[in-house]
């Protein structure tokens, strides 16, 4: 516990100093629908690149049904001939 303890010091420490040290006053303003616009941005682009994997997979899994298809369809078709009464 004692351990745990001084760790959790350790850190606490270390944290609060580099947060001093390392941050800069700033008097500035990020517009609520600047930042909607950049989340926005970030989630077209994860569908999208979901949307090409997607497509990609599709393609790749369909090539190998077309061959493994043509392969069985040439073993088993069966052929319906019209019979004229």
């Amino acid at each position: 516990m004692k351990k745990m303890l001084l760790r959790f010091a350790k850190f606490s420490y270390f944290f609060v100093c580099g947060w001093y040290l390392f941050t800069l006053p700033v008097h500035a303003y990020i517009d609520p629908s600047a930042v909607t616009y950049i989340i926005q941005a970030v989630a077209g682009a994860l569908i999208a690149l979901g949307a090409v994997f997607t497509i990609f997979r599709h393609k790749i899994f369909a090539f190998f049904r077309k061959n493994k298809k043509t392969d069985e369809t040439e073993k088993s078709s069966i052929e319906f001939k019209d019979v004229d009464d």
